[in-house]
């Protein structure tokens, strides 16, 4: 007669025992634990450091910024090793390096060799670059959602403004790390001013910069107890609207206080845009619109070890 081998023994145990039930139901709720605990990733977990180096250099040109800093910083950043490649763009006034690590290379490590390097050939800089400002980069900063607003009534300017007050909303989940918003014209408060009026009331530019900077300020002033509760104090107020810059006190003439509205034009509208974003629509398209609108594109980017899918359907639902 034949005898069972080991495994023929483990499975006659497993047949005969009545707890095998017992643990292929086991084994089932530990996969289905283990699929709705695990995070679903848009891009995979691998290690590939990457860091971001800005420098100014105030007045220079894109040619000088190239030659006196961009190509002397990436020669000293090959040095590091475990480097794998090194970008560098240059721009009038600023330069950016971005360098990437090999992959598996250690985050801190990398960090802190870039920052040692950056410091070590600090005296080697031509005078007036400002102090390298390093940044880290992740895997985790490529967003993992990107929508975008337009209209055919509302400009990119008021586009924005409602991306920011979505944002605010969308920031109420602890597992998003950062937005992006691309498009559209950040609102600017402009200061025209009038030289005939500088010259009447005796006033500088420096003078007024100087009395901007004091009136948008709130510092906490203390504090004190009141029925078992802790009140803080703040004095100051930031300025908020081209009213509340218009009516700051910049000096005094003939015994009256003279305010910024008396010596400059005072306007409250979009700055000039940085980046443009047309929505537009093809032949195939329901709309039969060949007209683009301008239009705002909000990216979201997710902390480490959070499930992507969730902060997806998240963000839908708030929208």
């Amino acid at each position: 007669m034949h005898k069972p081998g080991i495994s023929g023994k483990i499975a006659r145990i497993f047949i005969q025992s009545k707890l095998t039930p017992l643990i292929v139901i086991a084994s089932i709720l530990l996969g289905v634990y283990a699929i709705i605990v695990t995070p679903r990733e848009e891009e995979p977990q691998i290690l590939v450091p990457m860091i971001d180096v800005f420098v100014s250099y105030p007045g220079a040109s894109s040619q000088e910024v190239d030659e006196r800093v961009s190509k002397p910083m990436s020669k000293f950043l090959w040095e590091i090793s475990g480097v794998e490649y090194i970008y560098t763009m240059s721009h009038p006034g600023s330069g950016m390096a971005i360098i990437r690590f090999k992959v598996g290379e250690d985050m801190e490590k990398s960090l802190v060799d870039v920052y040692t390097k950056l410091m070590s050939h600090y005296d080697k800089i031509p005078p007036g670059v400002s102090q390298p400002f390093v940044k880290p980069r992740s895997i985790d900063d490529v967003p993992i959602l990107s929508f975008t607003l337009w209209s055919r009534i509302y400009e990119g300017y008021q586009l924005r403004r409602v991306a920011l007050e979505i944002c605010d909303e969308l920031k109420k989940d602890k597992d998003i790390a950062e937005f992006h918003i691309t498009g559209g014209q950040k609102r600017q408060i402009r200061i025209d001013m009038d030289p005939v009026q500088l010259r009447a009331y005796g006033m500088s530019p420096h003078q007024i910069a100087g009395s901007l900077q004091k009136a948008n300020f709130l510092v906490p002033s203390g504090k004190f107890p009141s029925f078992n509760r802790e009140y803080i104090v703040e004095t100051g107020s930031f300025l908020k609207n081209a009213d509340d810059v218009g009516n700051v006190v910049v000096g005094t003439h003939d015994g009256k206080p003279v305010y910024l509205r008396n010596v400059a034009k005072i306007s409250d509208r979009p700055e000039e845009a940085a980046n443009y974003v047309f929505m537009g629509f093809g032949p195939a398209s329901r709309t039969p619109d060949a007209s683009q609108y301008e239009a705002v594109t909000i990216s979201i980017a997710k902390k480490k070890g959070t499930n992507a899918t969730d902060i997806a359907e998240n963000a839908f639902r708030k929208i």
